[in-house]
């Protein structure tokens, strides 16, 4: 059976999703996206061939699946809109906008809801995300599965089964591309500051870190050993890791995801005081 599938918003997250679902196989006709710009919606209906509306609550009338993809803070306006037709319809919510807890969602929506929440990060947009999904006590195991299938589309897929748990998903795979990005930025300045051309030290950061990653997916070894097995005694890679072990690279990494994860909580806090 193919699901009808309502994208609430159409922004990079939501074209990323729908996006990937599509390479993956599933009908195009299928999928709907809604936007407030008549411009937009024909880019998007020429690029993917899905179907477009400005109309919201047109666009849930018969949607088995409805992705909440606007932001946290026009989130509340968005749902008053369509509490009535979302009610009529029942359909599963997917929401990957941060910071609102399912709780909240289901009562802007009016109640009794199967709602997912999902954080997903940016390599979704180039197929190589990572996403955090929890679900509420009336999701289906149908429901659950659906979602994975829909998500995988465009990477990983991790559930937790706490909700809690997401701040510590924003931690690690929300925010974590960053981490990387100024792991590679700090590695190219480095690579110039040792003499080699700035196109060279982008190049070799860039494959080295996409080749470890790639490595570390596919080995029947963790990190830790991986790491190791790099490690002559006595050698270079030794030397450079014990200086990064005796600047405190660990404890940077773990206060700033510590860090993180607290400012995803006093956000999703402020959100619930504001509305």
């Amino acid at each position: 059976m193919t699901h009808k599938i309502t994208f609430i918003g159409a922004g990079n997250m939501a074209s990323a999703i729908f996006g990937g679902m599509i390479e993956s196989g599933y009908p195009a006709d299928a999928i709907t996206a809604t936007a407030s710009r008549d411009d937009t919606l024909a880019r998007l209906r020429e690029r993917h061939g899905i179907n477009t509306s400005s109309d919201n609550n047109a666009a849930v009338a018969e949607a088995d699946v409805v992705v909440l993809a606007v932001k946290p803070n026009i989130m509340r306006n968005v749902c008053s809109e369509l509490r009535d037709s979302i009610q009529a319809r029942q359909p599963l919510i997917v929401s990957v906008a941060a910071g609102l807890t399912a709780g909240t969602l289901d009562e802007w929506l009016g109640g009794g809801l199967p709602i997912i929440r999902c954080m997903p990060n940016t390599p979704s947009l180039v197929g190589a995300g990572a996403s955090g999904l929890y679900a509420n006590a009336e999701v289906s195991e149908d429901q659950r599965q659906l979602t994975t299938t829909l998500l995988e589309a465009v990477g990983l897929v991790e559930w937790v089964d706490d909700e809690t748990l997401l701040e510590a998903v924003t931690a690690i795979s929300g925010s974590g591309p960053a981490y990387f990005f100024l792991v590679f930025e700090a590695l190219i300045d480095a690579g110039k500051q040792l003499g080699l051309p700035a196109e060279s030290a982008r190049r070799l950061a860039l494959q080295t870190g996409f080749g470890a990653a790639k490595m570390a997916q596919q080995s029947e070894y963790d990190p830790a050993q991986l790491k190791r097995n790099v490690m002559s005694p006595g050698g270079t890679t030794e030397r450079a890791i014990n200086s990064l072990e005796d600047g405190g690279l660990r404890r940077l990494f773990d206060d700033a995801t510590q860090a993180c994860a607290a400012r995803a909580r006093a956000l999703s806090e402020e959100i619930g005081k504001k509305d």
